[in-house]
């Protein structure tokens, strides 16, 4: 594994820094950002102790109290056997995730799944052979290996524990008794705290390193090398590509448009609402808020629910990402917090000049450098008797990986090719690639915080929160934002340089504009700060806001987090300023800016008073408003009723008339929820009209009024055959059409969740086939401007496994993912998830909300639709936290599980 020297900063300075603030006693700061640090430290105040921490003698024992829902309530004397009930009970609802989870950070699914169907046709090796070559490349599992006893003991007590947890239940169950995707699967086997911790490494490289994984990484070759893999055994004739020489030809060639890789990195594949509410705006004074998160719905990023206790330590109700032992998004008795994923960037590139006639040398302040390499095996099933083992180099710079540039943007170059006047080679740098070691202890040090001074402290102990924004309420009636993620700090020096680059070349701007700082790494002016986070930005710069009325977030940067109180003055690397808003965004700030106003439902946010509950804020998640809804629907109505028949010029030689539409319009309530008919007219329109300034809105962006800018459509064409709105609406009714979706019927019949067989990896990639009765569910989508997003999976397989899944086998473009099958509609792989709204009271944390697809993935659970069809009725639950509230649900089921490790 390669190692350079901002790793070995972090072994030293930052990691002390961390373990003080996240496990030893936290201590109010002094205010240094003008954000108020209120409070005295406490939770117990001092460093945890060994009993706190680690099973005595190894005897691990946890109580587990299951209620309504599915939901496992752990206790346990130790955060050990805190972890030990954890990783069981994920495992009783998940093994199958889980053990998928493990191979891919161990590099190990060609293993067990064989080479999987090629990655393209521009790269014809099967997805978990070049997978698994890029995962060990990144150094996962080494690096787990290496540094686990490094860790905190809290972080290696709770792995250990987690481990063993799993463990225990895979080992008392029969394996043919495994759900259908793992049956008798030789996959599902006993795991190491090292094997999670890999895993781990995984998660934090989500927004970063594991874009890169499916191409990127393994075509990062140099002239004349070829990237396919080689036999181990120079006797076996076995291959996983033909024609090595073509192959090698074609990647320089390749472009993310070939290899179906992105090239806008704005887009995730997650995004989350986040409300934190000041006691200005709550019924009783104290905080509440809102936790959205919009993640896959299938997966391995699916949210888990569970409350872990340890009396005197900690007791957080919350849901963490299945295979993480501790939650990630909850509260406790006096704080609660949730994510939105941040704008920022948590990598930078480099292009390096290469010395002429060298393409494994390159020039740095006029100093040759080494380009290294690391010869990588990974084992494949082929189908013999035992997996073939084969190999080849990776290559690395002081920076971390090198990158076949040209996939991941076609103007950029190949290994060797000239960039910029000079021979280049394209490397990259992760400031997310040592945090993995902070997910126990960062969201450890969160939940056990009982005010805001606690809460902050393992901030600015260099605590990351890896790829996400935090939004923060508690008692005391305070709400506070920071976006605490890994971003690079680059000094002023290399910022003005790197605007200059912008500014004169077309390709690095572009880069630029699609999320990706690419720095010309011949000068040493352009690495990051030495500084005691590793070279990441620090407490001091991270942007951050604290409010008595309220933060929000719904993946915008940080800027308008309040409207009363931009942030300005921060990393360009944190995402843009003065910019125009999503109109998810400027939904969220319509409902907190005018509580009382209902818009074009029946919900009022927080009620005839203004002042929110916990249930008034889950009932306006569900109230299911759309921001151009509320803009533009009166508007189309009267253009509606002006063209009456009159035909619309919907291309240059065709032309209809859009009568009927508009009477599914007229007849539209303005929401999405169930019974709402006319909505997919309305969605069908935006997708087409596209709003924007200039092209759509008369009225242009004002920073000042980021809330409601651009807005109003210019005025009606005295011609209304040719008249915008209309023809984007002409244009919308075709595809319905051409999808046969009737213009008024009730969303509950079009937009649904489509249950499927459940079936183990295919070596072919053959997709499930639906089963069972679908699920009908409310909720809009983001380019409607709707807040409870709920969206189309287009994947064949589930999110981040190799397991397959039902998708729609074609969509229509500007429809927001409608099904090409005839009368199939949007089949709902995504969005809302795990979500709750929560007040704080004199009787402790009042919360509701739901684990939209349940607990489990396993179709014969009582709990893999159980919350499915709550979400679909609206119907959510109270998030039980007291002992009295457990105790007394109807549904409680009660056992004590035990093991002895060594």
């Amino acid at each position: 594994m390669f190692e350079n020297k901002w790793m070995r900063t972090l072994r030293t300075a930052g990691a002390a820094l961390l373990v003080a603030g996240a496990i030893g006693g936290c201590s109010s700061g002094g205010g240094d950002d003008g954000v108020d640090d209120v409070g005295q430290a406490g939770n117990d105040s001092g460093a945890l102790t060994d009993e706190q921490i680690n099973a005595p003698n190894g005897n691990l024992q946890a109580t587990i109290r299951t209620t309504t829902g599915g939901v496992p309530h752990i206790t346990a004397d130790n955060l050990e056997s805190a972890g030990f009930g954890s990783g069981y009970v994920q495992a009783r609802d998940n093994v199958c995730i889980i053990a998928d989870s493990i191979i891919r950070a161990r590099g190990e699914r060609a293993k067990f799944y064989g080479p999987g169907p090629n990655v393209a046709d521009a790269l014809p090796i099967g997805v978990n052979v070049v997978t698994d070559f890029s995962y060990k490349a990144l150094g996962l599992l080494d690096r787990a290996n290496e540094e686990f006893d490094e860790l905190t003991p809290a972080s290696q007590a709770m792995l250990r524990g987690f481990a063993a947890g799993y463990n225990k239940y895979v080992d008392e169950t029969d394996p043919t008794a495994l759900p259908a995707k793992c049956n008798q699967a030789p996959w599902v086997r006993d795991i190491t705290a090292e094997d999670l911790y890999a895993y781990y490494q995984l998660v934090a490289l989500y927004a970063s390193g594991d874009n890169f994984v499916q191409g990127p990484l393994f075509a990062a070759v140099p002239p004349g090398v070829s990237p396919a893999p080689a036999p181990a055994a120079p006797a076996t004739s076995a291959a996983l590509s033909t024609d090595t020489p073509e192959l090698a030809a074609a990647l320089r060639r390749a472009t993310p448009a070939t290899l179906g890789l992105k090239s806008d990195y704005h887009e995730r594949g997650m995004a989350s609402n986040g409300w934190g509410i000041g006691g200005d705006m709550t019924e009783n004074g104290r905080g509440a808020l809102l936790a959205n998160p919009h993640f896959p719905y299938t997966g391995n990023r699916r949210l888990y629910q569970s409350q872990i206790t340890v009396p005197g330590v900690y007791n957080v109700n919350g849901a963490g990402l299945i295979g993480v032992a501790i939650p990630l998004i909850g509260f406790n008795e006096h704080v609660a917090w949730t994510h939105t994923v941040s704008t920022a960037q948590h990598f930078t590139l480099y292009d390096l000049t290469l010395k002429s006639g060298d393409p494994l040398t390159y020039i740095k302040d006029g100093q040759e450098k080494p380009i290294t390499s690391k010869r990588i095996s990974v084992e494949v099933n082929v189908g013999a008797a035992q997996p073939l083992t084969f190999q080849r180099d990776f290559y690395y710079s002081e920076y971390g990986p090198m990158l076949a540039a040209n996939t991941i943007n076609g103007a950029l170059p190949a290994w060797g090719d000239t960039f910029a006047g000079r021979s280049t080679a394209v490397t990259y740098r992760d400031a997310n690639i040592e945090t993995a070691r902070q997910v126990v202890d960062q969201w450890l040090a969160m939940g056990r915080a009982d005010n805001l001074a606690e809460f902050q402290q393992p901030f600015k102990a260099c605590g990351s929160v890896l790829w996400v924004n935090t939004m923060y309420a508690d008692d005391a009636g305070r709400a506070f934002y920071i976006d605490g993620t890994s971003v690079p700090q680059l000094s002023q020096g290399a910022l003005t340089a790197f605007n200059a680059r912008v500014s004169s070349n077309p390709v690095v701007a572009a880069l630029a504009a699609s999320n990706l700082t690419l720095l010309d790494g011949s000068r040493s002016l352009n690495d990051w700060v030495d500084n005691d986070c590793n070279g990441r930005v620090g407490y001091a710069g991270m942007p951050r806001l604290q409010r008595s009325d309220y933060v929000q977030n719904s993946n915008d940067s940080y800027w308008a987090t309040n409207p009363k109180q931009f942030l300005t003055g921060f990393s360009p690397l944190y995402g843009p300023t003065e910019n125009i808003l999503s109109p998810r965004t400027r939904m969220g700030l319509r409902m907190l800016e005018n509580p009382t106003d209902a818009g074009l439902s029946q919900v009022a946010p927080a009620g005839s008073d203004g002042k929110f509950t916990g249930q008034e804020i889950i009932d306006a998640l569900y109230s299911n408003r759309a921001y151009y809804a509320e803009t533009l629907l009166d508007e189309l109505r009267e253009r509606c009723n002006a063209a009456g028949d009159t035909a619309i010029a919907y291309d240059d030689d065709n032309s209809r008339s859009v009568a009927d539409g508009c009477a599914a319009l007229a007849g539209w309530n303005g929401v999405y929820d169930l019974n709402s008919t006319g909505a997919q007219v309305f969605r069908v329109f935006i997708g087409a009209f596209s709003p924007g300034y200039p092209a759509q809105f008369s009225v242009a962006f004002d920073p000042s009024q980021p809330e409601t800018t651009p807005g109003t459509p210019y005025p009606a064409d005295d011609d209304l055959s040719d008249d915008p709105m209309l023809v984007a609406l002409a244009t919308g009714l075709n595809r319905l059409d051409q999808a046969g979706i009737d213009y008024d019927a009730p969303l509950a019949d079009i937009q649904y969740q489509q249950p499927y067989d459940a079936r183990p990896p295919s070596p072919t990639g053959a997709a499930a086939q639906p089963t069972g009765d679908v699920i009908p569910w409310h909720g809009n989508q983001n380019f409607e401007g709707g807040f409870n997003i709920v969206s189309v999976d287009t994947s064949a397989v589930e999110d981040g496994t190799r397991y397959p899944r039902y998708a729609p086998q074609g969509t229509i473009a500007g429809t927001g993912g409608l099904s090409t099958a005839d009368g199939e509609g949007w089949l709902i792989g995504y969005g809302t998830s795990w979500h709750f709204g929560l007040n704080f009271s004199d009787a402790g944390p009042q919360g509701y909300g739901l684990v939209s697809y349940s607990q489990s993935d396993d179709p014969s659970s009582a709990h893999y639709r159980d919350q499915d069809e709550r979400y679909s009725a609206k119907n959510y639950r109270k998030l039980l936290y007291s002992n009295a509230d457990i105790n007394a649900d109807e549904n409680l089921q009660r056992e004590t599980i035990t093991a002895t490790i060594d």
